[in-house]
């Protein structure tokens, strides 16, 4: 069985929940530790793993960066991470990696991108099964239409993060 450590950290999106190995990190959610109980408990048996233990101070490089990221001083997130899915999920993750700071694509980009135009469903499928939020940008996806679609913790969230990196886009370029 795999262990599990799990520290919380305060960020403009609210209480943001991490948990890995100690060293590798298998998810990043936002939300109150509390009404992730659910999620957590149905993953845990999903992926064979232990009993969570709760670290103060676990994971400080990841924490780090994603202060960095709200303080817009970081575009890209090197922590390590450990990604507990199918071979497709995994590749539809890979991809949203690429997508670039302050951009959005869309679902069938992402098809594209993996070289199977007709999977959309499974992309989305997939997209939804993000374990790490923000750091694997599935917010930077939207509808072909240009709508904000589904987004695990919520619209507002998304739309805050989509904000947040264009205006910090528009600084960055300001101040090169």
């Amino acid at each position: 069985m795999k262990p599990l450590k799990m520290t919380t950290f305060d960020s403009p999106v609210g209480n943001i929940i991490i948990g890995g190995d100690g060293e590798s990190i298998y998810f990043v959610k936002m939300g109150e530790l509390n009404a992730r109980d659910e999620w957590i408990e149905k993953w845990r048996q999903k992926h064979d793993i232990a009993e969570p233990e709760f670290v103060d101070g676990a994971y400080s490089q990841a924490i780090d960066e994603f202060l960095r990221y709200f303080n817009g001083n970081l575009n890209q997130f090197s922590f390590e991470t450990t990604l507990l899915g199918t071979e497709f999920q995994k590749q539809v993750w890979k991809t949203l990696e690429e997508i670039p700071y302050g951009e959005q694509w869309t679902y069938k980009d992402i098809a594209k991108s993996i070289g199977n135009i007709k999977a959309l469903r499974a992309v989305g499928g997939a997209i939804n099964k993000n374990p790490i939020s923000i750091a694997i940008p599935c917010h930077r996806v939207i509808g072909s239409d240009g709508s904000l679609t589904g987004y695990a913790s919520g619209l507002d969230h998304k739309r805050f993060l989509l904000h947040h990196e264009t205006a910090s886009e528009h600084w960055l370029h300001q101040t090169s």
